[in-house]
């Protein structure tokens, strides 16, 4: 099959309606009959009267925003995905309710949650031997730099020694029964370069500047090692900063992008940042879940830098931001020293040219385009939440 052309029909939904996607995108998924879902996924022979089923992938962090674009990717090809998720108090499904189906409904229901945690060794081991997934996607983490300042013991037993955790549940299932062909995918970091000067390559030496980076650097080598010592098919996908309506909003693009949407409708009028020197390569997360995709589908594993090879200053996304919709930044934007990191990461710029070259990757939405859709879709939100602040359900004056 060529994955490049598989991917194009999923990248174009993408961009036409990349947050509020409906659920009925994915009835006529539903209903293709098994063979036709083989025939496009690859999928294999099972063992019980060689019946065959779809490939199965496996999502850790599949609430997350990348989570959320990998599972629609992966339903697209006709996978069944399993996604594991932390137990909490509040729903927090919220990026992937759109294609959630009731289990109940056993021949529509190709997406299913399991509660697991990369803290809890036993509950990893236990899915990954009930679920016997072909693929394995390691996206889970406490993935906020900022925090990791405040929360290093956590980041490292999540980042780090979680993705040992679901290496060593891997290498134990493959040990007891066989199945040698299973594919790991592990989400890398362009923090982990930190403050080496750019432009950075998968040859380029690392220098974390945060507990997060610092995980993440050790959960790459945990990769890196298994694969060598076991010959486990493991990636390592070093992603430069990938956003889009789906980011957490505290992370700063997101931030912004929310903030011009309150300000335009009159919900805020104030936007407190940190450091808006601190420049970054921003692409777009629907891109780069087919960078991972990809990276799984190669004859040898291996370890990809993924970006768009453009750097972007925080000021520069201000602009863009704020400039779309007839704002000046500078009337709005109040610079508070709490938000500067104890060590800052000043440029990262990454050289994809490797993953452009092996895996045919490349990204397809550019800077601007990005910056647009993440405000148009920040504006329909305020314009929703001011509907409930007129009617008095909220109070706009949460934010100054």
């Amino acid at each position: 099959m060529d994955c490049i052309h598989a991917t194009s029909a999923f990248h174009k939904r993408r961009l036409q309606k990349p947050h509020s996607q409906k659920r009925c995108r994915f009835s006529a998924i539903s209903k293709t009959t098994v063979e036709s879902i083989m025939a496009s996924t690859g999928s294999q022979t099972a063992d019980n009267g060689g019946e065959e089923r779809p490939k199965v992938a496996l999502i850790a962090g599949i609430t997350g925003q990348d989570g959320s674009y990998l599972t629609e990717l992966l339903l697209e090809k006709g996978y069944e995905v399993h996604g594991l998720i932390r137990r909490s108090s509040n729903f927090n499904t919220q990026r992937i309710n759109h294609i959630y189906i009731d289990p109940h409904n056993v021949h529509k229901a190709r997406m299913k949650l399991h509660y697991a945690d990369l803290t809890d060794a036993s509950s990893l081991r236990r899915w990954i031997d009930t679920i016997s997934p072909d693929e394995i996607y390691n996206l889970a983490a406490q993935s906020h730099v900022a925090v990791s300042f405040e929360i290093p013991d956590y980041t490292a037993d999540v980042v780090a020694t979680g993705a040992l955790r679901l290496l060593e549940a891997l290498r134990s299932h493959i040990t007891t029964t066989g199945r040698t062909h299973v594919r790991y995918y592990h989400a890398g970091s362009s923090e982990m370069f930190g403050s080496t000067p750019p432009p950075q390559s998968e040859n380029t030496p690392f220098h974390p500047r945060s507990p997060y980076a610092v995980s993440k650097c050790a959960a790459h080598w945990y990769t890196v090692n298994y694969r060598e010592a076991y010959g486990i098919y493991a990636c390592n996908g070093v992603l430069f900063n990938h956003e889009s309506p789906r980011r957490g909003e505290n992370f700063v693009t997101r931030k912004i992008t929310r903030a011009v949407g309150r300000i335009k409708v009159g919900l805020q009028s104030k936007l407190f940042l940190g450091n808006l020197q601190a420049s970054r390569d921003w692409g777009f997360a629907g891109d780069y879940v087919e960078a991972m995709w990809l990276m799984l589908q190669q004859e040898k594993a291996d370890d990809y830098v993924v970006a768009t090879e453009e750097s972007h200053t925080v000021e520069e996304f201000l602009e863009k931001s704020f400039g779309y919709v007839g704002l000046n930044w500078k009337d709005h934007v109040v610079i508070d020293k709490r938000y500067f990191r104890p060590t800052e990461v000043d440029n990262l710029k990454g050289d994809s040219s490797k993953a452009r070259r092996v895996l045919g990757w490349k990204p397809k939405v550019g800077f601007e385009e990005l910056v647009k859709m993440m405000v148009d879709e920040d504006i329909e939100l305020a314009k929703r939440e001011k509907v409930l602040v007129d009617a008095g359900y909220m109070d706009a004056q949460q934010q100054p």
